[in-house]
């Protein structure tokens, strides 16, 4: 497969060729699915805690005696029927984590990559760079490729302080290294924005060897 290179000024250079068994596949769907739940099921912190009736401060001692008052009897503060009380079947710390092998993590990635190629929502320019680190100019560099306002993540080989300050502020924009990338950050975008260099580091990172 070949892709055109767009250079920064919006005019047409030269191309490059990928390999067809990353960008050239047809999409399995199931195995995005898998890899996209396991993604967001490992980001959760899982550190939601309530506190039980052993936890809760106080009730060390029988508020009143048992019989007599003519209600109900009680032999603590800490009861979850109480006002301050311990919380029954709350949530509890644990971990999320669900595991795929990386052979699927590959599938995934290379199903969505050519999704988005065979819609043409793949865009290589020949180098991704700004010469100040302001959100104006970067902003302006997108409105030539016509991107401004579109829901973009930039793919480079690896990028600079100025180019993540000139692209943190712009909304719907996100920047990343390309090998770094997960089926979460190629799936939840409009477009994908390469840089040559970054598009060539996730082909070889992603082609199957033969």
């Amino acid at each position: 497969m070949k892709f055109n290179i767009t250079k920064e000024d919006g005019s047409k250079g030269s191309s490059i060729n990928v390999d067809d068994s990353v960008f050239g596949i047809e999409p399995n769907n199931s195995v995005v699915h898998q890899a996209v739940v396991a993604e967001l099921a490992n980001g959760r912190q899982g550190t939601h805690s309530t506190k039980n009736r052993s936890e809760v401060r106080g009730g060390g001692r029988k508020p009143f005696k048992q019989k007599g008052r003519g209600v109900a009897r009680a032999g603590s503060t800490r009861s979850p029927i109480w006002k301050g009380g311990g919380t029954v079947f709350g949530p509890e710390p644990h971990e999320y984590d669900k595991k795929i092998s990386k052979k699927m993590r590959k599938i995934a990635r290379r199903s969505v990559l050519s999704s988005k190629a065979n819609n043409g929502k793949i865009i290589v320019l020949e180098n991704i760079t700004v010469k100040t680190p302001k959100t104006n100019d970067f902003a302006k560099f997108l409105d030539k490729l016509n991107l401004l306002g579109k829901k973009i993540t930039i793919l480079v080989a690896a990028y600079s302080d100025d180019l993540f300050l000139a692209a943190r502020n712009i909304p719907n924009i996100y920047l990343v290294e390309a090998t770094s990338a997960s089926t979460y950050d190629l799936l939840d975008c409009e477009s994908l924005l390469f840089d040559k260099a970054g598009l060539s580091l996730i082909n070889k990172q992603l082609k199957l060897i033969k």
